[in-house]
């Protein structure tokens, strides 16, 4: 039996979920620390960003981030990769809307590959002109 030649990096290569991604970014060297990783706090506003699209659509205006419920770096994001950020409402409540944000980065050009970055769930409170909570519009 011959052992697996891929890379670790590889070996963890995922494909992207169907459709359009809510958002796409290619981060620039300045987005770095010094050992060329892109920096979380990068990466969450990105984040942040992408949940706030289908948020603000739902809600039919302004929205705000009240809570970041759950957010994992799984891999490093570096400089080079093509990042797309897939948002997804996965609960609304009266004021509230809580979105599902996936993260996955296609990098190496030459043989891409495929990875899931990060993972995240935020929630999000529709708000008025006055910046006071309001109800979500009717469907």
């Amino acid at each position: 039996m011959t052992g697996d030649s891929r890379t670790p990096a590889q070996l963890e290569s995922a494909e992207l979920p169907p459709g359009m991604p809510t958002l796409r970014v290619a981060p620039m060297p300045a987005d770095a620390n010094f050992h060329g990783d892109i920096f979380g706090g990068w990466i969450m506003s990105q984040v942040d960003i992408a949940g706030a699209i289908p948020a603000s659509r739902r809600a039919r205006g302004r929205v705000a981030t009240v809570a970041v419920n759950a957010f994992t770096f799984k891999q490093p994001v570096l400089i080079g990769d093509v990042v797309s950020f897939y948002a997804t409402i996965v609960r609304t409540g009266r004021t509230s809307i809580t979105v599902d944000v996936q993260v996955y980065a296609n990098r190496n050009p030459r043989n891409e590959i495929t990875v899931k970055v990060t993972e995240a769930v935020l929630t999000y409170v529709a708000v008025g002109d006055d910046r006071r909570p309001r109800d979500l519009p009717p469907l």
